[in-house]
């Protein structure tokens, strides 16, 4: 899995992706059971950090996606495979 060393990094930004959906899957228990709820900048704040994640529960679990400030998600995971993309252009040339 090692290539030029990204591997330690990409097992991270996995594990923020699947902290960031299991944070959304989570909320929409609670949400379910009409309980305490994370907040939605908190939300916000790991789908900015791990949107694939992030999208990935909102789509699986319905949630969140009638809030126009999760349209944000989406594009948060657009950037982000755009710089995954230059970025490992960049280092695998």
């Amino acid at each position: 899995m090692e290539i030029n060393g990204l591997g330690i990094p990409a097992l991270i930004y996995l594990c923020v992706n699947l902290v960031a959906g299991c944070a959304f899957a989570w909320d929409k228990r609670r949400a379910r059971r009409n309980a305490w709820r994370i907040s939605e900048s908190t939300l916000l704040v790991l789908a900015l950090l791990g949107p694939f994640g992030a999208f990935a529960a909102m789509c699986l679990f319905r949630h969140k996606t009638q809030k126009v400030k999760f349209w944000l998600v989406p594009i948060f995971a657009i950037i982000h495979a755009i710089l995954i993309i230059w970025l490992l252009t960049g280092i695998l040339r």
